[in-house]
């Protein structure tokens, strides 16, 4: 094993130990109730199964047998959650022939950010996570299921129903993919277009045809987004079966690994000579394990928020420091747009996540003592396929596309694909993956802006055209819910097309799809808690440097005011009122910017 990712392991687990204890007391009593069915009373009983077919209900009635909860994010205006329609049906029947039972215990509000980016909606969109979280809960706390099946892939909606899970982590717990839409318009075309849509070359028309080509089919994008990371990093920290993060929806094998859960699942409840609960799955190691996968992915830097929340929810602290101590250790082993042109199908024809992970424990990366949810580490470098029509997994004998996944010989950068910066303007993180060299560092004169709008008008009127670092503050958590920015990227892409040097610098958001201008985003503290952000002007010079890891103003603040603009227009309307109360609770990006656990309590 590397000795880097060694000592991270052993120091969360060191600075977590009362913390990760407490969780596991916990855990370890919700077990020992055993069947907590059978303590429930007849008219506990009667309710629960009330709406049941006879044998359905006798099933559950047998409290030899297993019954397993179906949490679904299913709708039919998600194009990743669609196909989840008829899984409870499959899960049902496949369950019911080996003589257990399931129920769908709960539904999750699942939001897509690609309908909000830019819209009110987007303001909710973090929050949405930890309300998942909760009604997960929620869904569980009828205490009448003795395992878990999560329905649910994309942006907030997997991390929020993994952390609400883990409230349950008693119960042997497994995502349930449903896959990737089938290969669109290339990205090239996209970004192509998007920016010619911003410079006024193209119209909406043109904009939303494109748009439309791009995405257009059941399953997740095909980009390497939030969801598809989700996808990569769950499975490597074993919590699907191996190598089923991005098999199609609507095929035989996909269907066949559904099936496969289902029973597969239902033989590691309490009781059983194999159970394995969720809190024994995911542990430091299976943390460390996603992580790597993470920074070896170039993935999504959301997840430098939700891994936090996530571990918090497991009982470890997780820190900036740890994502940066293993990006520098490990190297970067996929072109995955926006870290290259290949999308997601390619990824998964190249080898997908099996050959990830074997070339990460061929390097010495990985914990492969770590416990999945399914068989040992081992499992997770092999490929699911059918065989005459019996699902089996196979061996991998390496990259099939040295261009996508890297061979062993090979590495597209020396470390991972994030950064943290600091300085005398807080810290970020930075996604560096898919920025050229030359683009890594950027001293220019700041231009300030509350909002990406303003952003927005400014370049339409011909005001940003120079070296500068567009600031935007006044976007994070406690702000207006940290909303994603992306429609900042095709016009700082436009500007730094036409020579300009440009940077990014945010208390906001963005994406796994944050391209190739340079943004140092997730600024903590942010602007609204007293950040150093809210003090800049235009014309202070300032300097992204992701070479050095600094962010910093070379200009005195100490006599200035704090700009405090009035937010309340984005509190209110299409329901952010109802969200006041997460507004004033919710802790830093740094900590997960989450309102389910204290801000600034450890």
């Amino acid at each position: 094993m590397n000795p880097i990712v060694l000592e991270v392991t052993q120091r969360i687990a060191e600075r977590s130990a009362s913390l990760r204890q407490n969780y596991l007391d916990r855990m370890e009593h919700q077990a020992s109730t055993g069947k907590i069915r059978k303590s429930l009373s007849c008219g506990n009983l009667a309710h629960a199964v009330a709406a049941c077919g006879t044998q359905q209900k006798d099933t559950i009635l047998n409290f030899t047998r297993a019954n397993v909860a179906i949490i679904s994010a299913y709708n039919d205006m998600l194009s990743a959650h669609q196909p989840y329609q008829d899984y409870p049906f499959t899960i049902k029947e496949t369950l019911a022939q080996q003589g257990h039972s399931a129920q769908v215990a709960g539904c999750v509000p699942a939001m897509c950010d690609g309908v909000t980016q830019g819209q009110a909606g987007m303001d909710m969109s973090l929050y949405s996570r930890d309300v998942i979280a909760q009604s997960v809960a929620i869904s569980l706390s009828h205490n009448t299921f003795d395992a878990t099946l999560l329905l649910g892939v994309c942006d907030k909606i997997a991390p929020g129903q993994l952390i609400g899970a883990l409230s349950f982590g008693h119960l042997p717990t497994a995502f349930v993919p449903s896959g990737p839409m089938p290969t669109g318009i290339t990205n090239d075309e996209k970004v192509k277009v998007r920016q010619q849509y911003v410079a006024g070359e193209v119209g909406k028309d043109a904009l939303l045809t494109m748009e439309c080509n791009a995405y257009h089919a059941p399953g997740t994008c095909t980009f390497y987004g939030t969801a598809n990371t989700n996808q990569l990093v769950f499975e490597a920290m074993g919590l699907m079966l191996p190598g089923s993060a991005f098999i199609p929806p609507g095929t035989e094998l996909r269907d066949a690994l559904t099936q496969k859960i289902a029973g597969d699942i239902a033989s590691k409840i309490h009781g059983a000579p194999a159970y394995r609960p969720l809190f024994k799955v995911l542990d430091e190691k299976s943390l460390v394990n996603g992580l790597v996968a993470l920074l070896a992915s170039g993935g999504s830097t959301n997840h430098s928020i939700h891994m936090i929340a996530v571990a918090r929810a497991a009982g470890f602290i997780l820190t900036w420091d740890d994502f940066d101590a293993l990006s520098q250790v490990v190297p970067l082993l996929t072109r995955v747009y926006p870290n290259g042109p290949a999308d997601i199908n390619q990824f998964h024809d190249a080898g997908g996540v099996p050959v990830l992970l074997a070339a990460l424990a061929e390097r010495g990366l990985l914990h492969m003592d770590a416990v999945p949810c399914y068989g040992t580490m081992a499992d997770y470098l092999k490929m699911p396929e059918l065989d005459n029509g019996q699902l089996v997994w196979k061996s991998m004998s390496g990259t099939r596309n040295p261009e996508v996944i890297a061979d062993s010989e090979q590495v597209f950068a020396v470390t991972g694909g994030l950064k943290v910066l600091s300085g005398n303007l807080g810290r970020a993180v930075i996604k560096v993956s898919a920025v050229a060299e030359e683009h890594y560092s950027t001293t220019a004169p700041a231009l300030v802006f509350n909002s990406q709008y303003d952003v927005e008008a400014a370049y339409k009127a011909g005001k940003l055209n120079q070296d500068a670092v567009i600031v935007v503050r006044f976007n994070g958590p406690a702000a207006n819910g940290m909303p994603e920015l992306h429609m900042l990227m095709p016009i700082l892409g436009n500007l730094q097309k036409a020579g300009y040097k440009i940077a990014l610098l945010t208390d906001g958001r963005l994406s796994g799809a944050s391209g190739k201008v340079p943004a140092a985003i997730h600024v903590t503290p942010e602007a609204q808690m007293g950040g150093p952000l809210a003090y800049l002007q235009d014309g202070d010079q300032v300097t992204v440097n992701a070479v050095t890891g600094e962010i910093a103003v070379h200009t005195d603040l100490s006599a200035r005011e704090a700009h405090c603009p009035d937010l309340s227009d984005l509190h209110h309307g299409y329901g952010r009122e109802l969200f006041n109360g997460c507004r004033q609770s919710v802790s830093s990006a740094e900590e997960g910017a989450s309102i389910l656990f204290c801000r600034g309590v450890k």
